[in-house]
C-alpha cells in the first residue's frame, strides 16, 4: 500500500459504506454493501484520488461508539477495500468510536483514522460528545499503532461547540499540542463550503497538515486547496450529491482534473 504524501496537494474521496447490520437503516444486504464499498475504493483509486476514507456514513442517527455487529461490518468491510487498492486507507468510525477506527486500522494496515471529536467539546443530537485525544494516544500506544495517523477534526460538521466562545485557532492549537497528525475544518454540514476564512486562518498558525472537510468540488477545488494541504471529498463525487449513490468515475475524474490544471 502506497504512503500518504503531503508534498502535493491531496485528494481523499470518501467510501460512504451503505447503513450496517444493527442499525436503523439496514436492508439485510451485506453483500450489496461490500459490494459498493470496493466498487466505489477502485474507482476513486483509478479516478486519481489519493487516499480514501470509509466510514459508517449509513448509520445515522449515530452513536458516539459503534454497536459490536457494526464494529464487525466496518472491519470486513476494510479488510476487503484494503485487498483491492494500493492508495492509503483512513478508517472513521462515526460519530467517534476512535477504539474501533484503530483497531481496525491496525489490522488492516490502514494509513491514517479520521476522530471527528478530539479536543473540542459539543452537542449533537444523540447528545454530549467529549474529547478523546489523551484516551486516543493512549489506546493507539497500548495497541502498538502508532504509525497509524491521527486526522482530528475541529469544530466539527453536525455538532455545537458547548463552549462557543472557543475560536477556531484554539481548537487548532489544541490539536496540535495534543497530537494530532493533521487538522481537518469543516462547514457545517455535509456538502458545505469550509468557509475559505476558516482555513486561511488554521493554517497560517499551524505546524501540521491542514484539510478541508466538506463542501470541497469542482468549481472551487482550486481556491481551496489553494490553501489547504488536502480535501475530503464525498457527495461532489455522486450523482445529484446523493450520499446512497456509487461513487462516479467521471465526478472524481473532473475535480482531480481541475486540481491539477
Amino acid at each position: 500500500m502506497n504512503k500518504l504524501d503531503f508534498n502535493k496537494k491531496l485528494i481523499i474521496g470518501m467510501v460512504h459504506c451503505l447503513p450496517f447490520p444493527g442499525t436503523v437503516k439496514y436492508k439485510d444486504n451485506m453483500s450489496e454493501i461490500i459490494s459498493q464499498a470496493i466498487n466505489d475504493a477502485i474507482t476513486l483509486e483509478k479516478a486519481g484520488a489519493d487516499a480514501i476514507i470509509i466510514e459508517n456514513m449509513g448509520d445515522d442517527p449515530f452513536n458516539i461508539k459503534l454497536d459490536n455487529i457494526q464494529v464487525a461490518a466496518l472491519a470486513s468491510v476494510g479488510t476487503l477495500v484494503a485487498e483491492k487498492v494500493n492508495i492509503p486507507i483512513g478508517i472513521d468510525a462515526a460519530m467517534n468510536d476512535y477504539e474501533t477506527a484503530l483497531s481496525i486500522a491496525k489490522i488492516i494496515n490502514a494509513d491514517f483514522v479520521r476522530i471527528p471529536v478530539f479536543v473540542d467539546t459539543v452537542e449533537f443530537y444523540g447528545g454530549i460528545i467529549k474529547p478523546v485525544a489523551r484516551e486516543a494516544l493512549l489506546y493507539r500506544k497500548q495497541i502498538g499503532a502508532e504509525n497509524v495517523k491521527i486526522f482530528a477534526d475541529i469544530q466539527v460538521k453536525h455538532t455545537h461547540m458547548v463552549l462557543p466562545t472557543v475560536s477556531i485557532e484554539d481548537s487548532a492549537g489544541a490539536a496540535i499540542s495534543c497530537g494530532a497528525d493533521a487538522i481537518i475544518v469543516t462547514g457545517t454540514h455535509i456538502g458545505k463550503e469550509t468557509p475559505i476564512e476558516i482555513i486561511k486562518k488554521v493554517k497560517a498558525m499551524s505546524s501540521i497538515p491542514v484539510i478541508a472537510g466538506s463542501g470541497v468540488n469542482k468549481n472551487n477545488v482550486k481556491e481551496q486547496l489553494g490553501i489547504a494541504d488536502g480535501a475530503i471529498i464525498g457527495s461532489a463525487l455522486k450523482v445529484g450529491g446523493v450520499i446512497t449513490n456509487p461513487i462516479s468515475y467521471e465526478l472524481t475524474k473532473e475535480i482531480v482534473d481541475n486540481l491539477n490544471k
